[in-house]
């Protein structure tokens, strides 16, 4: 079992806090949204509101990355959504760093920098490795406890992530404590269960049909978005050379392999889209897939009416709903058609969880709400549909606890 912050005695406690708060940056340097770093305030108020003295871990972008950027303005937004000044500490496990931390008073708070300013958080270790690694030697000793939120990066082996928990008890905060309840259950909600994979990422979104679908924990699956045109093609459609094009050229090519055998094993399970959407003279243009191909230049930018009238029939009949992956291009206002009513038939359902991500950012731009659970992962919460470990989460799980249970 995982232990959470109820187990926790936090009281003069210094807790090590791992969050998620990877957000889009905005060219002034400010954060362009605070939904990560809204996500984790229950966690950190309530060891704050018990007394405990908190140091926060993050990380913001990747090396190379116009968004690999120190967390300042993280620590100013944390403090007016805590409504208690978190300080910024330009360090994150230098001499420096441990003597701000046993500094700390009960109910104190600081962010220390961006985890990933170091190399080896970069990469991925073993546990008993990543305890071995500087950010660890140097800052567990400054640390009484290590507490896991980071749901988000929780399918990652790094230093902060798997780390701590080998020398320091650990718990998990209360995003990681919902996430694990809402994601590791899935197959004690309701039936029938609907999973609608779309978007981009084709080979994630087959690994998890072919999970779901061996496992008996799919009753449909509905496609869309880049994954539906693969599927399409598996089907034997042609989409024309615009959509062709873009599939061969993000290297998706032998994936669609992949979903004929889907469909060869699954198919009376699996929905196609119907019809899809295009830009014809200026406007949107719906095609029938009897239709097809499509006109020179023309891509596959969303489903259509038809395909959202198949789709709402199987929805209404669903006891639950997994959403992973818009039906389109919503960016393009011509395209948000699909997305919007797909997910927002999905929020009639008894039972609606969307997978995080990519995805929870297209319905915060399209303002569609009303589900059960909105991961905050997008990566991590695949992998829990697909049943495959996540370091993080094993990581707490062995963690050397006083209290077992």
């Amino acid at each position: 079992m995982i232990a959470t912050l109820d187990d926790l005695d936090v009281s003069g406690t210094t807790v090590g806090v791992r969050v998620d708060v990877n957000s889009p940056i905005a060219d002034d340097g400010s954060l362009a949204d605070d939904a990560r770093l809204r996500a984790h305030v229950d966690t950190l108020s309530e060891l704050l509101e018990r007394g405990g003295r908190v140091a926060v871990l993050a990380h913001q972008g990747r090396p190379g990355s116009d968004d690999f950027t120190g967390l300042a303005a993280h620590a100013d937004r944390l403090s007016e959504l805590l409504d208690r000044d978190v300080e910024y500490v330009d360090v994150t496990f230098s001499s420096a760093a441990r003597e701000i931390l046993s500094a700390l008073e009960d109910g104190e708070c600081v962010l220390l920098e961006n985890t990933r300013f170091y190399s080896e958080e970069y990469m991925e270790f073993e546990p008993d490795r990543a305890a071995k690694t500087h950010l660890v030697e140097g800052l567990a000793p400054a640390l009484d406890v290590y507490v896991n939120d980071a749901f988000a990066a929780a399918h990652r082996s790094q230093p902060s992530l798997v780390g701590f928990p080998t020398v320091l008890p650990g718990y998990a905060g209360r995003v990681m404590e919902e996430e694990l309840d809402v994601l590791g259950n899935i197959g004690e909600t309701s039936e029938p269960r609907t999973y609608v994979l779309g978007g981009a990422k084709v080979p994630d979104s087959i690994d998890v049909a072919w999970s779901v679908l061996e496992k008996g924990l799919a009753d449909h699956v509905l496609t869309a978005g880049v994954v539906g045109n693969v599927f399409l093609i598996a089907d034997g459609v042609d989409l024309g050379d615009a959509s062709s094009d873009f599939i061969y050229d993000q290297g998706y090519w032998e994936e669609i392999d992949r979903a004929a055998d889907l469909l060869d094993a699954y198919g009376e399970k699996i929905a196609l889209p119907r019809d899809v959407a295009v830009e014809r003279d200026g406007g949107r243009y719906e095609a029938g897939v009897n239709a097809l191909p499509l006109g020179d230049g023309e891509a596959a930018m969303d489903v259509g009416d038809s395909t959202l009238a198949y789709y709402d029939r199987i929805l209404a009949e669903s006891g639950t709903v997994i959403l992973n992956g818009p039906a389109g291009v919503f960016e393009d206002d011509l395209f948000q058609k699909g997305t919007i009513e797909l997910f927002g038939a999905a929020t009639d359902v008894e039972t609606s969880i969307v997978g995080g991500g990519d995805t929870a950012s297209a319905l915060r731009h399209l303002g569609v709400s009303g589900f059960s659970h909105v991961s905050t992962g997008g990566g991590a919460a695949l992998k829990m549909l697909t049943a495959e470990p996540l370091p993080a989460v094993t990581a707490l799980r062995n963690a050397p606890n006083v209290t077992d249970y």
